[in-house]
C-alpha cells in the first residue's frame, strides 16, 4: 500500500505544476485519483487527498486480527477533530463548514455519530467529557479544538508505544503555539494533558525561552534550533520528518504485530500531508515554498 503512493519525488513534481489542474492530471496515476477525480478547487482537491488517507487507513484495519485496530484509533483521530473543526465553523453549528461532507471513520471513529448530533458547544462539551476525549475546560470553539488536539496527543502517547515520541513531540508544538504565538492560557484539563507529556514546567513557562528550556527529548530536540516562536512551522516540518524517517524503519524492520501497522500510519499520513502541500504550490503557480522544501 505504502509503495503506491507518490512519495517524495511524485510531491515534488505535482508542486512544479503550474496549476491545480495540471496538478490533479498527476494524481490520476495515483492511489488519490479515487476521491479527486472530482475536485473542484483547492480545498475540494486536499480534502479529497485527505479522504483517500481515511479510506486506505480504514481498509488496513480492516486487514487486522479481531481487536487490531484499536491502534488505528488515536492515531485517526485527527479526522475526528477535523469533522468538530467543520461543524464549530458552519453557521448555527450545524452541518460542516468543509467542502464535503463530514469524514467516515466507520470502525475507527471514537464519539464521533454521538458528536454529530449535538446541537451546541456546550452539548459538545458534554459528549466529549464522557469520552476517552475527556473534558476540553470550556465550550467555546477554541477551547473545544484545542482541548481535542491535546488529548489526541495524550490518547496516542497511552495506547500507542511505538508513536509516543511523535505524539509528545505534537503536545510541544501545541503547547508553544496556544502560549508564545497566540497569547491563550490552556483550559485546566488541557494543561494538565500537557504537564503529563512535557513535564510539569513545561506549560507554566513565562517564556518561549523557558519553555525551550524545561522540555526534555525528544520535544527539545524538535525546537533545538527554533529560536523564536514565529519559526514554529519549522519544528512541525521537522516532526513530519521524523514520522516519515520513522514509520520507514517501522515498515523495514517489523514484519508482524503493531510497529509494522503504525509505520505504514505514519508514511502513509506524511504522504498525504506532502501533496497536499503539493497541491497548494501548484495552485499559486508552481513554485514550491520554503517549508515544502524541507521536507521534500
Amino acid at each position: 500500500m505504502a509503495d503506491r503512493y507518490p512519495g517524495a519525488a511524485g510531491a515534488r513534481e505535482i508542486a512544479a505544476c503550474s496549476s491545480l489542474d495540471e496538478a490533479l492530471r498527476r494524481l490520476a496515476g495515483t492511489p488519490y485519483v479515487k476521491y479527486a477525480r472530482e475536485a473542484a478547487g483547492l480545498p475540494d482537491a486536499q480534502r479529497a487527498v485527505s479522504a483517500t488517507l481515511l479510506w486506505h487507513l480504514r481498509v488496513l484495519a480492516g486487514w487486522l486480527p479481531r481487536g487490531g485496530a484499536r491502534v488505528l484509533v488515536p492515531l485517526v483521530s485527527g479526522f475526528e477533530v477535523a469533522n468538530v473543526v467543520a461543524r464549530l465553523a458552519a453557521p448555527g453549528g450545524r452541518g460542516t463548514g468543509a467542502p464535503g461532507p463530514p469524514y467516515r471513520l466507520g470502525a475507527l471513529e471514537t464519539v464521533w455519530r454521538r458528536l454529530a448530533e449535538a446541537g451546541t458547544p456546550a452539548e459538545l462539551r458534554a459528549v466529549l467529557a464522557v469520552s476517552p476525549w475527556g473534558d476540553p475546560g470550556d465550550d467555546t470553539p477554541w477551547a473545544l479544538v484545542t482541548g481535542m488536539r491535546m488529548a489526541a496527543a495524550r490518547r496516542t502517547a497511552l495506547a500507542v508505544p511505538q508513536a509516543r515520541q511523535w505524539a509528545v513531540a505534537r503536545a510541544a508544538l501545541l503547547t508553544a503555539r496556544e502560549l508564545f504565538v497566540h497569547g491563550r492560557s490552556l483550559p485546566e484539563p488541557v494543561r494538565r494533558d500537557a504537564a503529563r507529556l512535557l513535564g510539569g514546567r513545561a506549560p507554566a513557562a513565562a517564556s518561549y525561552q523557558e519553555f525551550r528550556d524545561v522540555l526534555q527529548a525528544p520535544a527539545r530536540r524538535l525546537l533545538a534550533d527554533v529560536e523564536e516562536p514565529e519559526e514554529l512551522w519549522r519544528a512541525e516540518v521537522r516532526w513530519w520528518r521524523s514520522v516519515h524517517d520513522d514509520g520507514t524503519a517501522l515498515l523495514r524492520d517489523c514484519r508482524h504485530g503493531p510497529g509494522v501497522v503504525v509505520g505504514a500510519v505514519a508514511v502513509l499520513s506524511v504522504d498525504a500531508w506532502r501533496v497536499r502541500a503539493a497541491l497548494e504550490s501548484a495552485a499559486r503557480g508552481g513554485r514550491p515554498g520554503e517549508a515544502f522544501d524541507a521536507l521534500a
